[in-house]
């Protein structure tokens, strides 16, 4: 049977959670005094529905359901709070509490004396809000109040005024944040200026620490982080924040701030949004390098840590599977990345001609690969890149390259690894792999679109 054919079962449902949330709270109060104390008769008679209502409509007055909070900005601060309905908002490109959709926390602020009121409003029945039920006017939940339409009414009427904007208006304080933000044209004119109060977001800052809280200590990554520990496969994702920072508001008295402030203990993430950092592992000048296949790729992004775990996974013996194999080419794979992203990195960083200064000793075809604009002043230059046997050579390179970081753990490795690895960069047609990159330089510089594999040795 649907709501609206059994409105009297609806009504006796939501009276039922009224009064087990009131005899809970009565009974806790109870447990405090001794059995013979006079407080108990009087709290007895507070805690019937009729007298807790009265007294928790007019005590409603006391608090506001917010989306965004004064007190976050500074505890001392007295002004407007505001309640918007994120599904209401504008939409925008950045992110931002319109994002919340329906599914929103709201906050309350006020007196955390009457913060009661608001866990009643908060009452689920039948999947949904009590306070949801009295703003959308649902007969059952009004009736529910009181059989005295009139009373019922004013409770109503008291209880949703606890999301509606105060009748005082719109007020800042000197202990808030103000911002003038220019409008018009005439910097010097105050009429041009609109002074902005920027709140804290507060039902947005919940969302952020829902996510945080699991993604750092929830089950799953923690499995998850138990398998990348111990190398073992793991169909999950290990989530991680780096340079996260935790900002405590209310101090020792976190329900000063606001309720959900208090259940997260005054915690308030802040996710790391420093600027980049200049990437050392690619020196601003390659001079006195013979080839970058050594401590220059070596140092660069993730390959050493790749190398390693190439080595450590090796080192285990697995079985020759398919499995494996797929292992053994992930790993290649993702140091084929590296070396694509690094010749990436240095094209862009270096200027064009930078291998024809006398200070350049690399090899001729590292010099092809990794100044090729060089090719659009230097004929002989473009000549020889034109030619395009250096892309095997290159392979060959980083064939022996790898090999030789694998004999220092397994010295059988030879002829046979190294065509596997040569033939994995040259065929390697990822989005952003070797092929792709070379074939975009060879459009940019008109050259042929094949790529010799048999041609050249070094």
């Amino acid at each position: 049977m649907s709501e609206a054919q059994d409105p009297a079962g609806r009504i006796h449902r939501i009276r039922d959670a009224i009064t087990i949330f009131l005899n809970d709270r009565l009974q806790a109060k109870l447990s405090k005094l001794p059995e013979e104390d006079p407080k108990r008769e009087e709290l007895a008679v507070q805690y019937q529905p009729a007298a807790w209502l009265e007294d928790a409509a007019r005590r409603v007055r006391q608090i506001q359901a917010v989306t965004h909070a004064l007190k976050a900005v500074h505890p001392d601060a007295r002004g407007t709070n505001l309640y918007v309905d994120p599904s209401r908002m504008a939409p925008h490109p950045v992110v931002g509490s319109h994002l919340l959709g329906d599914g929103f926390a709201s906050d309350v602020v006020g007196n955390a004396a009457a913060l009661d009121v608001y866990k009643f409003l908060k009452l689920e029945v039948d999947g949904r809000v009590l306070l949801d039920r009295l703003l959308e006017d649902d007969p059952a939940a009004v009736q529910a109040l009181s059989d005295d339409e009139t009373r019922a009414r004013e409770w109503q009427a008291a209880f949703v005024s606890l999301v509606q904007a105060r009748e005082e208006g719109v007020a800042s304080h000197t202990l808030s944040k103000q911002m003038y933000w220019l409008t018009g044209e005439d910097a010097a004119d105050d009429a041009h200026y609109h002074l902005l109060a920027p709140l804290y977001a507060t039902s947005l800052a919940q969302s952020v620490h829902e996510i945080l809280q699991e993604d750092r200590f929830g089950e799953a990554n923690k499995a998850a982080r138990a398998a990348r520990r111990e190398g073992r496969e793991h169909e999950g994702a290990v989530r991680d924040y780096p340079a996260l920072a935790v900002r405590k508001l209310g101090g020792t008295k976190p329900q000063n701030i606001s309720q959900l402030n208090s259940e997260r203990g005054g915690i308030s993430y802040l996710l790391g949004s420093l600027p980049p950092q200049w990437d050392s592992s690619v020196p601003r000048q390659l001079w006195s390098v013979t080839s970058v296949f050594g401590p220059v790729l070596m140092r660069y992004g993730h390959v050493r840590g790749t190398v390693q775990a190439f080595l450590g996974f090796l080192e285990k013996d697995p079985p020759p599977n398919a499995k494996t194999r797929d292992r053994v080419n992930d790993y290649v794979n993702r140091l084929i990345d590296e070396l694509v992203a690094m010749a990436s990195e240095i094209r862009r960083s270096l200027p064009k001609g930078w291998t024809a200064d006398p200070r350049c000793v690399l090899v001729h075809e590292e010099r092809l690969w990794l100044d090729p604009w060089r090719a659009e002043k230097d004929e002989e230059f473009r000549s020889d890149w034109l030619f395009m046997d250096w892309p095997a050579k290159i392979g060959h390179r980083f064939g022996n390259w790898l090999n030789e970081r694998l004999k220092t753990k397994f010295s059988y490795v030879g002829e046979v690894e190294y065509r596997h690895w040569k033939k994995e960069l040259l065929l390697d047609e990822d989005e952003i792999g070797w092929a792709r990159d070379l074939h975009g330089l060879r459009t940019d510089l008109d050259a042929p679109h094949y790529i010799p594999t048999r041609r050249g040795t070094v």
